[in-house]
C-alpha cells in the first residue's frame, strides 16, 4: 500500500512538472525541435534542470545498498549499442518529431482529456504490442 501511494505521488509530481514546463504541449516541443525555423530553446533549460537534479540525486541514491521501498535497484545492465537499440531510438525520434509527444508527456496529457494524447497513448501501446508480437514470431 505504501509503495503504491509513493508511486502515485511520484507520478502526480512528475506529471505536474511536465505540465508546468509545458512539455505536454506538442507545439512547444515541435518548436524546440525546429532548430532551423521557429526555434524555442526554453525546453533546453527544462532538460538541463532535470539533468542537474538527476545527477545530484543519483550520487546519493546509489550510495545506498537498497532503495527505501524496494529490495533491489531496477537498473538496466545492458551496455552494448546494437542494431535494435539504434533502430528503436530512431523510431522514437521520428515519432517524437512528427507528433511532439513522447510517452511521459502523452500520458500526462490524458489528465487534460486531450484527444491527441489519447490517440498517442493508444498508438504507443499498439507499437509495444506489435513489437512483442513480431519479436515472438521471428
Amino acid at each position: 500500500m505504501k509503495l503504491n501511494f509513493v508511486a502515485l505521488l511520484s507520478g502526480v509530481i512528475f506529471g505536474l512538472g511536465l505540465a508546468l514546463s509545458q512539455v505536454i504541449d506538442p507545439n512547444k516541443v515541435l518548436n524546440f525541435l525546429d532548430v532551423t525555423g521557429n526555434w524555442d530553446p526554453s525546453l533546453a533549460f527544462v532538460m538541463m534542470g532535470a539533468l542537474a537534479v538527476s545527477i545530484l540525486s543519483f550520487r546519493f541514491i546509489f550510495k545506498r545498498s537498497t532503495p527505501v521501498l524496494e529490495t533491489d535497484f531496477h537498473v538496466s545492465r545492458k551496455s552494448i549499442i546494437n542494431r535494435p537499440l539504434l533502430l528503436g531510438a530512431a523510431l522514437f525520434g521520428i515519432g517524437w518529431g512528427m507528433t511532439g509527444y513522447c510517452l511521459g508527456p502523452a500520458v500526462a496529457s490524458l489528465g487534460l482529456l486531450s484527444v491527441e494524447g489519447f490517440i498517442m497513448v493508444i498508438s504507443i501501446y499498439a507499437g509495444f504490442f506489435s513489437h512483442r508480437w513480431f519479436a515472438k514470431n521471428n
